[in-house]
Formats: C-alpha cells, structure tokens, sequence
C-alpha cells in the first residue's frame, strides 16, 4: 500500500512542477518578444513603382526629425530615383500637391552635376488663371492636361518616365459630379510595355507621382518611340469610361541633357467610323437530320487600328442567341500584329429547336489587351431579323441546308 501512495504523491508534485516550468517559459518568451525590435523594415510600394535597391540603405530612417530628414534629401544623389514614403498615408497615396509646379520637392532638390533639368511647354501662372477662369461652355470642351517628366537614365541604360498629375478633369459620374481617375501608359510601336497607376477616388485634379522605370531600351531607340497615355475613369459595374488620350511622339526630344518637364493638354480619344471597322469572312452550314449549325470563322481584312501603334491582336468571340438568349459561346484564337488575320477556325452549335426562326448568331471582332479589358473592334449579326448583307445570308442557309455557304460581311460598330 505505501508504494502506490509515493508513487502518487511523486506524480502529483512532477505534473505542479511541470506546469509551473512551462507558464514561467511561455512569460519569458511573451516579455522578450515585446521587447524585441523587428529586424526588418516594411516598405509598401505601389505596383508598376520602380526603386533602385541602393536607395534603401540604413541612411534612411522612418519617423526621423526634419532636419535630418532634410539631410538625407540633399545628401541623396539625383541620379537615383527615390520616393517619399513617409508622405504616403495609410492607403499608399500622396497628399494632394499644390497647383505650382516649382513647389514640388522631387523639382527643387536636383543635383546640376548629374543633370540639369528643363521644363519644356510648361504652364505658367498666367495660364493657368486663364485656365481657372473658363466659361462653362469652354470647360465642357475641355478635358484637362497632363503633367509628366521625361528622362533617361545612361547609367542605368533604364528609360524613366514620372506621370506627375492631371488637372481640370471631366466628371465622369452624374451624380457625384467627379471622376475616379488613372492613367494607363504604353510605349509604341511594339506594346511590350504597358503600366497604368492607381486609381484615386473622387478627385477631378489627381496627383499620381508615379515612376515606372523600363529596362533595356538603348539611347538610340528613344527617338523611334511614341508615348500614349489613356485617361479612365474607373467603373466598378460596367466597363471604364475613357476621359481622353495624350500621344507624345519621342522624335526630336532631347534627353541627353537631363530630365525634362512637360504637359500636354488631353484629347478626345479617336474615335473609328463605322464605316471603316474591316470586313469578316464567315462561311454558315444548316444540318437540317442532326439540327446542328456549323460555323467556320474563316478571314478578317481591313481591320482598324486598335490604338495609335497601328496594329491589332485580333480574335473572334462567336456568340449562339435563342429567343435574344446567349446559350453557347465560342471564340477562336489570337492573331498578332496584323489588320488582315486568317483564323480558318470551326465550331459547331447544337439548335435546341427545330429550323433556326428565332436562332441568331453574333461575331465580335476583339483586339487582345493583356493589361485591360479587350476592346470590341466590330460587331456582326446573323439572322431572320438582320438588315443588310447578314439577313441575306441567313436566309440562304436557311433555304439550301447541308450546303456551306461563305460571304463577307462589313463590321459595325461595337
């Protein structure tokens, strides 16, 4: 009997030792952890930001006083691009700047040894009351301008381009008479770089300081290549509104000299003729025993330019309507770089009823865009209801079944 009872009593003191160890571990672990500086620094930086790693070195501290704030801004070179973080607010944008701008830090603190910067075709303040005091009817005409640096970084061999900010915005929405600004930017003729900034809410003067950096451009190419801003305002429930666009051709500018400040007033986008949307080759066959539809996307020509490069991507979305209801979709593949795409591409629709009366067949032309959403080219539709070249192809499919019948058919709009 006395050995279970020790047994017992040397168990019971081992479990109250054993707990008591691990709280007074868990205490320790809790204290030294609130004591402990991270060893790490969180930088949030925006997508499309380009920041040079030797720009993030321990000279930079977070929450430091003005002045040495200050020393740190003239003692970084001005051949480095940088951003101020500590001026973003908890959503990662920058305050708004004021209407000048001379007033900009990122303008008055440039080193002359590495650059001497030049604005060319800026507004001066004379201009800019002749732009505050429009009338009304003038304002509706215009659609605000676009403020942006150019430069081009030899030691890097990197081609820097900082949209600043853009004043005098439409209001793109009725209601809260504002707009939901950015900026989508690409270089051309080739379209491999495409960026776009943030959006920022409710604002008709956005300020986007955004730097987008691209790599591997030599000097002697700048000069073949064409800038192409597009302002939006974003959308959540439908697709963006555009605003405008500005086209700024590279030719004849100078970089060599150092950065260059410039603005440029925001256009109507060009806006194709229906007229000149291209034409498509689509070849219909009606398989009366199986009440199956065979479609074969065969050709596009002539097809409009997407944008100002002057070359498409295109590619056909086939839709089936019954009853002005989608019920089956297709779409063929993608065709680079070119106005007159060979698809040569078959799909076959199976007919839920019996003849094709209120069958109706819909070709959207699309121009691929990776960075955005795929812009309608042009439009055609097929059936017993359409007009023109489209009703009477439908009816000859609709008369001679088993039979492939092609044709060519003008776009429309989209």
């Amino acid at each position: 009997d006395e050995i279970p009872t020790v047994v017992g009593i040397f168990s019971a003191f081992g479990l109250v030792f054993s707990v008591s160890l691990f709280a007074w571990i868990c205490c320790q672990r809790k204290s030294s952890k609130s004591n402990k500086t991270p060893p790490y620094k969180f930088v949030h930086v925006l997508k499309g930001v380009d920041i040079y790693p030797e720009n993030l070195n321990s000279k930079k501290k977070f929450g430091a006083d003005d002045k040495s704030e200050a020393k740190n801004k003239s003692a970084m070179s001005k051949n480095s691009l940088h951003l101020d973080l500590e001026k973003r607010d908890l959503n990662g944008n920058f305050p708004k700047t004021t209407t000048k701008m001379q007033s900009s830090p990122d303008l008055e603190n440039s080193s002359p040894k590495h650059f001497a910067e030049r604005k060319k075709d800026s507004v001066s303040p004379d201009s800019l009351k002749s732009i505050t005091s429009l009338s009304s009817e003038d304002k509706q005409d215009k659609l605000g301008t676009l403020f942006f640096s150019l430069e081009y970084n030899f030691e890097k061999k990197a081609f820097v381009v900082n949209i600043k900010e853009a004043r005098g915005l439409p209001a793109m929405d009725e209601q809260s008479m504002t707009s939901d600004p950015y900026i989508k930017m690409t270089i051309l003729p080739e379209k491999k770089h495409k960026v776009k900034t943030r959006v920022l809410r409710k604002t008709l003067d956005p300020a986007f300081d955004e730097t987008f950096t691209f790599y591997g451009i030599p000097y002697s190419q700048i000069q073949d290549l064409t800038l192409h801003f597009m302002i939006l305002s974003f959308d959540r429930f439908s697709r963006d509104d555009v605003i405008g666009e500005v086209l700024i051709p590279l030719a004849g500018i100078e970089l060599s000299e150092g950065r260059l400040l410039m603005d440029r007033e925001i256009i109507k986008r060009n806006v194709r003729k229906s007229s000149g949307r291209g034409e498509l080759l689509v070849s219909l066959c009606y398989q009366s025993t199986t009440n199956t539809l065979t479609v074969v996307v065969l050709k596009a020509r002539h097809l409009p330019r997407s944008d100002v490069s002057g070359l498409s991507d295109p590619y056909v979305k086939v839709n089936l309507y019954h009853a002005k209801k989608r019920i089956s979709k297709k779409k063929t593949h993608v065709k680079k770089c070119t106005p007159n795409a060979v698809f040569n591409e078959l799909f076959v629709f199976d007919i839920p009823c019996e003849g094709l009366d209120d069958i109706s067949i819909e070709f959207l032309v699309l121009d691929s865009d990776r960075g955005s959403r795929n812009e309608v080219i042009g439009r055609l539709t097929l059936g017993s209801s359409a007009e023109g070249t489209g009703g009477e192809h439908w009816k000859e499919i609709c008369e001679y079944p088993r039979r492939q019948i092609a044709k060519w058919h003008m776009l429309c709009d989209g």
